[in-house]
């Protein structure tokens, strides 16, 4: 009787990595699959200048969030898990630690992202940059909601509530746990000149959702991220070198800190859901995330060859 509860564990293990690594397929291949439908559309309904209508910059935003939501419910279906299992409560202290881990993020690691961008500009890389709707006056509002808090939810439910916790349910260690997913994360986005602060960004979330057992201080933390860049670009600071000298020092040093502070208590006073070892039987995930994995890997390097050949 024991070895049978036993086998069924096993079973339910793989099979709970093999089907978080298809909904990272199933959400890179639709990813891709519709963009290319809504700008082959749109450039046919409204012209070559389609791009630059906020209506078609919405619907670009958009389509991932929906995509994301087919990927998440693939999952929830074919696992008959519970789909609030990702969003348990937790202790406050991990909202207060995400909002800091954020604030550390955003302003100390856009030095590092930036050297990391220049890096690429001397070999003669060119960034296709980030559009945003028009966010004056009342526009801010559908576009935080578009931006900032809809990723966020559809992210962190994808990324940390299903690749996150399957990995480590799965009996991955910590650390491989953390660094594949951050892996994974900065890949999906597919910007070359983003990945180093997306793929610090995702291991930094990965570990706030395991030690807090929940992604609902990592969802706090991406909207605050987002939604920051929104509010700041409104005010005309597209780049945070923009802002005065003194108070961008500042900013770095206080982000520094808090960033620093957060680390050390996570990694070594918070135990919260410590497991150690490699990966353990990755073979189901891997096989059943590869087919997006590679999709994602292809969209990355062409959008480094586009990036050095415009």
């Amino acid at each position: 009787m024991e070895q049978n509860a036993s086998e069924q564990t096993e079973v339910r293990r793989r099979k709970g990595l093999a089907e978080s690594g298809l909904s990272y397929s199933v959400a890179a291949l639709l990813s891709v699959l519709l963009s290319y439908l809504v700008s082959a559309v749109s450039s046919t309904a409204a012209g070559a200048d389609y791009a630059s209508k906020d209506w078609y910059l919405y619907l670009a935003y958009l389509t991932p969030q929906i995509v994301f939501c087919g990927a998440i419910a693939v999952y929830f279906v074919r696992s008959r898990e519970p789909f609030l299992a990702p969003f348990r409560k937790t202790r406050p202290k991990y909202f207060l630690i995400a909002f800091l881990l954020q604030f550390g993020l955003l302003f100390s690691l856009s030095e590092l992202n930036g050297l990391f961008v220049g890096f690429w500009e001397k070999m003669g890389y060119v960034s296709s940059g980030v559009s945003v709707p028009d966010l004056t006056g009342w526009r801010l509002l559908p576009a935080l909601i578009t931006i900032a808090l809809l990723p966020a939810v559809c992210e962190e439910t994808l990324f940390r509530g299903v690749l996150t916790r399957k990995m480590h349910d799965g009996g991955w260690g910590m650390l491989p746990t953390l660094l594949i997913s951050g892996g994974l994360f900065a890949l999906f986005h597919g910007r070359p000149e983003q990945t180093v602060y997306q793929f610090l960004c995702g291991v930094c979330f990965s570990l706030v959702a395991l030690r807090a057992g929940s992604v609902l201080p990592t969802v706090l933390a991406h909207f605050c991220n987002n939604a920051a860049i929104l509010v700041l670009s409104v005010f005309g600071f597209a780049d945070f070198s923009d802002f005065p000298l003194a108070c961008h020092i500042s900013l770095i040093v206080c982000a520094s800190v808090c960033l620093l502070g957060v680390l050390v208590y996570l990694l070594f006073f918070d135990k919260q859901g410590n497991r150690k070892g490699g990966v353990k039987d990755g073979a189901p995930f891997f096989l059943a995330a590869g087919g997006g994995i590679l999709v994602c890997a292809l969209e990355w390097i062409a959008v480094l060859v586009m990036g050095f050949t415009m």
